[in-house]
């Protein structure tokens, strides 16, 4: 036995990835028996255990969640223990219901919480399975899957509807997780005995809502490590499904994103035909189409009396007649008529005003600063996320909204001021104008809000449709991870610095790291708050690093109480 934190984790990452890469080359070249052997190995492994421990007990958001047996937040003694108790047993406790708030909605959506021992266990399985089902997934599905994310999506569609106009088909899978019939996704997912009657275990395990027991005949729990996985897995062949039923040449095309997606193609008829193929194939995994979520609409003109266009993941998709000087080009040099248009939907404008003006009733009574404080991660995460599509115009009316916001919060602290105290109390010049910030010393602090308008449009890259962080080119990942729109300004930087890799083990970062800010001269002994003192590293290793800089100041006289509630 050796202690949590002598182990040497960049030794493990290496080798169980260097079997990862090794089980998505057999299955992309059709080895079966070669891919379950080398899956068996891995599960066996003590190395892609204590991987698959840690990620479940230091990475994961979730880990001082509790599951029905109450266990959470594990010190290092307790997850060496859990390594070794980790087993192919074919049993599973029951996930315990919680509810959380659907964004935009009123609904709650039921999240099953498993235990730690069976989240640490799904992620040994994940480890196994996810990099061969990486080499089988069809190309336009990009949910839930490492490197891909929603703006790959978007600018699949770009891509598809960019020099023809087509017909849409929006549509939305009716409670997709809790539908999925177990028997059909087992069969798909076709692996060795042992895992499969351990998936099979906790897909029947049930769920603890209060003190009830309810069954589970159906459906797999969000929650659950592998439960995106799974539902990759079941909704995998839809795609392929109706390219069959076409010629090559007259394929429409499919987008998925988790389980929404869009059908795109010229001729009405072969749209209105691939639904009802949608809908048969959903039928055979136990899942149909949410009647109220799916809409025919066209990119261009009007269908009866609907306007052109659809929303999808957030951003409206339309595209506009326009003059020859507007006009895109074919790839001959031929003027289309009409231009393509990528916007943040109406609807997620409003709820981000909604969501900036409740932030700032709820600080009526605080400090600028601490306003300042909680507006500005939300502005620039909604500024990042549509930082690659059309978005200068919207920018600059969320902008125009929330300066009237602040004004009437600045008006009702000071009611007997005229307008130029109030303006000069909370308002600044700088070289960009006028600026909501904190005055200090007669000078413009660095504490300031953010606008919307300052964030760049950068038009996003795509992700090659065959790639995969499997297929070993790191350089190319970590590259694509330090240009992702929703990376913050400063960890973007660092990354570039850095090459990629992280500062303390020295590995290249993947997509699903845990990525967190550290300062290389701690702030308790004198370190400041600047690029030259910044380093980016994961989770774990931060973890690592924090106990070192703990031990350098004197344990002794810290705060006990701290220590209890943060364990490393």
């Amino acid at each position: 036995m050796m202690d949590w934190n002598t182990i040497p984790w960049r030794k493990l990452e290496r080798k169980v990835f260097k079997l990862q890469k090794r089980i998505y080359r057999a299955s992309a070249r059709g080895d079966v028996k070669t891919v379950r052997r080398l899956q068996k190995t891995l599960m066996r492994s003590w190395m892609a255990k204590c991987l698959a421990v840690r990620r479940v007990t230091q990475d994961n958001q979730g880990k001082k969640t509790a599951g029905v047996d109450g266990v959470k937040a594990l010190r290092p003694k307790k997850r060496l223990e859990l390594v070794n108790q980790l087993r192919m047993n074919r049993k599973a406790h029951p996930t315990r219901r919680v509810l959380i708030p659907k964004p935009g909605t009123k609904e709650k959506r039921p999240l099953g919480i498993p235990t730690m021992y069976d989240r640490a266990l799904q992620a040994l399985v994940k480890l196994a399975l996810e990099p061969e089902w990486e080499a089988r997934f069809e190309p336009n599905s990009y949910g839930f899957r490492p490197g891909r994310s929603c703006h790959d999506a978007v600018e699949a569609i770009f891509k598809a509807i960019r020099q023809k106009p087509k017909y849409v088909l929006d549509a939305d899978i009716a409670k997709c997780f809790d539908r999925i019939n177990h028997e059909a996704l087992l069969g798909k997912l076709n692996t060795f005995p042992t895992m499969r009657r351990q998936i099979r275990a906790w897909l029947k395990a049930g769920v603890m809502d209060s003190d009830k027991l309810f069954p589970t005949s159906e459906g797999t729990p969000q929650g659950g490590v592998c439960s995106p996985l799974l539902a990759n897995i079941a909704l995998h062949g839809l795609e392929n499904h109706l390219r069959q039923a076409f010629l090559s040449s007259n394929a429409p095309i499919l987008i998925r994103y988790a389980d929404d997606f869009v059908l795109l193609h010229t001729n009405l008829a072969v749209v209105h035909r691939c639904q009802l193929l949608i809908a048969d194939w959903l039928h055979g995994i136990g899942l149909e189409l949410n009647s109220s979520k799916t809409r025919l609409a066209h990119t261009l003109i009007r269908h009866e009396t609907e306007e052109p266009g659809f929303n999808f993941l957030g951003f409206n998709v339309r595209q506009y007649r326009v003059g020859k000087y507007q006009s895109g080009k074919t790839s001959h040099g031929k003027l289309l008529g009409f231009k393509t248009r990528i916007t943040p939907s109406k609807k997620n404008v409003l709820l981000h005003t909604e969501k900036l003006r409740q932030i700032i009733a709820a600080h009526i009574s605080a400090t600028q600063e601490s306003l300042i404080d909680h507006l500005n991660p939300v502005i620039s995460g909604w500024a990042n996320y549509y930082s690659t599509v059309v978005s200068s115009e919207t920018y600059s009316e969320v902008d125009n909204n929330l300066y009237h916001q602040l004004r009437a919060w600045a008006n009702r602290r000071h009611p007997n001021e005229d307008l130029h105290s109030v303006t000069r109390n909370y308002w600044l010049v700088n070289h960009s104008g006028w600026v909501f910030a904190s005055r200090k010393e007669g000078s413009l602090s660095t504490l300031r809000l953010r606008k919307h308008s300052e964030t760049q449009i950068t038009r996003h890259l795509k992700v090659q449709s065959t790639r995969s962080p499997y297929d070993g080119d790191l350089i190319y990942w970590s590259t694509r991870m330090g240009k992702h729109p929703q990376l913050a300004k400063r960890v973007a930087s660092l990354l570039k610095a850095q090459k990629g890799k992280c500062n303390y083990c020295g590995l290249f970062f993947r997509d699903g790291d845990k990525i967190e800010t550290d300062h290389i001269v701690p702030k308790s002994l004198g370190g400041k708050n600047n690029y030259d003192n910044f380093q980016l590293l994961h989770r774990h290793c931060h973890d690592v690093k924090t106990a070192d800089d703990l031990s350098a100041v004197g344990i002794q006289e810290l705060d006990v109480d701290y220590l209890n509630k943060n364990p490393f």
